[in-house]
């Protein structure tokens, strides 16, 4: 598939998921389209360093960074909360189909492939725990920046 195909498949598609789950939460119309934004770059950061390479951990945790700085960086300028953008925005990297095969392999008693999986799904949760707080921690510290310089 050519190139330009697929990254407009992966932008549509995280776009879609993204502000579909926003609606499900019922997220304010205003802040919709800039959380689906988010959501979409989160997951080509993803998409893009796991198509390089990367491993599934290490892009996670960059998506979920980057999720993480844009919500601190948007949440003051829309005078929302940041979870209005990080829950909906971080769909798209939840390791839905790794969890649903662990729990497929478990039910057909294959317990070695249904804890591979597990850890995986696991590793992946601990990644993009820690991309959200680096994110968060790099977020306090530019609010408390900004408060010195305009002081």
């Amino acid at each position: 598939m050519n190139l330009y195909l697929q990254l407009l498949v992966q932008i549509s598609f995280s776009y879609i998921a993204t502000i579909t789950f926003g609606i499900m939460l019922n997220i304010q119309r205003r802040v919709l389209n800039t959380c689906a934004w988010i959501g979409v770059a989160g997951w080509l950061s993803y998409w893009v360093l796991w198509q390089w390479g990367s491993g599934k951990l290490l892009a996670n945790l960059v998506g979920a960074f980057l999720i993480g700085f844009l919500s601190v960086v948007v949440a003051p300028l829309k005078q929302t909360p940041t979870l209005l953008f990080n829950i909906p925005a971080l769909v798209p990297l939840v390791p839905g189909a790794t969890a649903f095969q662990a729990i497929r392999y478990f039910v057909l008693g294959r317990l070695t492939t249904a804890f591979s999986y597990l850890l995986t799904v696991l590793m992946v949760i601990g990644a993009i725990s820690v991309g959200f707080m680096i994110a968060q921690m790099l977020g306090e510290l530019l609010q408390k920046f900004r408060k010195r310089v305009h002081t």
